[in-house]
């Protein structure tokens, strides 16, 4: 009860929620409609500031919740204490619950049908629509009154915008322009207000953590179970089946093991195998090599409905579904979320510093690695000082050096 609603520092208390933009978009490499956005947003209660923002074609699910938590710990090293959210399934999932507990953070939901719980956020969205969207063209504020919608104003039709280009000026508008803007509530920027309440409240470097492979395969999601039977044939994760090396091992053979996989990349996955996560590759890796879980899920259940028409008793393998997303049938099916996929995953190669031109995207089918390489997750045998300096992006020199 003493505790203000909004926090008294920092990383405190947090809020998280999805929107869809109010924007039209087009594919960057067709020029096909892709239509309206989905963005994620959070933002802390106390400065008023934006820590991170992900934007991407698909509905609110676990893999935004993943991704936005993703890019606050690249820009500031740090995840919050208390975190709010709706009642959203997606903040329920098993995924998203288990990283909260991972990093020790709170987490507190709404009341149902109280939006004035979210008000922080819920301003900020209104603000971003006001300032940003509204202004762009393509916008769909016309459509509020549908008679006044003609063909020459259709926002459909006026679309330009691709979501590589508005995820870019949108970063800019949150974390350039938003940021330098005085707020009425604060009486100085957010981004003043976040440096003297640091500086007033300490920096807490005990809650930072690193950007590394670690942090990524727990922000990855992961089975139901949230393990897999490693047999001779391999593990076995929504119907593919990957192997390691490190199966061969007598003491793995046989058991069950934790294990993850890449939302964006169904060719790999990680097993917790004797003390490490090691990196496994599926047997059809040429054809499951960046291509998305939504559009792997999408396939599988064209295969199943395409197939139940003819037999009630119909199992679905790797070996089914890599013959089916080769086919020609499944181009057409899966274009749309194919072209979605490359948007998103342009934009997220190029903030982690490793872009590549879209024609490399568009022909990439890389061939698996010789070698499966062991990722050994960081133990404590780091002392306190160099902590930070092994922090990617950034550091705490960087981000407190002024203090």
């Amino acid at each position: 009860m003493t505790t203000p609603r909004h926090g008294e520092r920092p990383f405190h208390i947090v809020h998280i929620d999805h929107t869809e933009t109010d924007n039209e978009l087009v594919c960057s490499l067709t020029g096909e409609k892709l239509g309206r956005a989905w963005m994620t947003i959070m933002t802390d209660a106390c400065p008023r500031r934006v820590l991170a923002k992900y934007l991407t074609f698909d509905p609110p699910s676990y893999r935004s919740c993943m991704m936005v938590m993703r890019e606050c710990v690249r820009r500031f090293g740090r995840l919050p204490q208390i975190l709010v959210m709706d009642g959203g399934p997606e903040f329920s999932s098993v995924y998203f619950e288990t990283l909260l507990a991972r990093y020790e953070i709170t987490q507190k939901k709404r009341p149902k049908a109280a939006g004035r719980g979210g008000s922080i956020l819920e301003r900020m969205f209104g603000t971003t629509n006001t300032q940003f969207f509204d202004n762009l063209q393509g916008n769909t504020q016309i459509m509020r009154n549908v008679r006044q919608v003609t063909k020459s104003v259709n926002p459909k039709n006026q679309a330009i915008w691709t979501l590589e280009s508005m995820d870019e000026k949108l970063t800019e508008y949150f974390y350039e322009v938003y940021d330098t803007i005085e707020h009425p509530a604060l009486c100085q920027t957010p981004r003043d207000a976040f440096a003297a309440s640091m500086s007033k409240m300490g920096s807490r470097l005990h809650r930072l953590i690193r950007y590394d492979d670690e942090f990524k395969i727990f922000t990855s999601p992961t089975t139901p179970r949230g393990q897999a039977k490693v047999t001779v044939a391999g593990m076995k994760i929504n119907n593919i089946r990957y192997w390691s090396d490190a199966f061969r091992h007598p003491e793995v053979m046989g058991t069950c093991v934790p294990n993850r996989f890449d939302p964006w990349d169904a060719g790999k996955a990680y097993a917790f195998v004797r003390g490490n996560w090691v990196q496994c590759h599926s047997e059809y890796y040429s054809t499951f090599h960046n291509r998305s879980e939504r559009e792997i899920r999408l396939a599988t259940d064209e295969l199943r409905r395409r197939k139940g028409r003819h037999s009630q008793q119909f199992k679905i393998t790797a070996a089914k579904l890599a013959r089916f997303l080769e086919s020609l049938d499944a181009e057409e099916v899966l274009l749309r979320q194919r072209l979605s996929d490359l948007a998103v995953r342009t934009r997220l190669w190029a903030i982690d510093g490793e872009g590549q031109t879209l024609s490399q995207l568009a022909s990439m089918r890389a061939e698996p690695p010789a070698s499966v390489s062991s990722i050994t997750p960081a133990g404590d045998q780091d002392s306190e000082e160099d902590f930070p300096e092994k922090l990617n992006k950034p550091t705490v020199k960087q981000l407190y050096g002024e203090f």
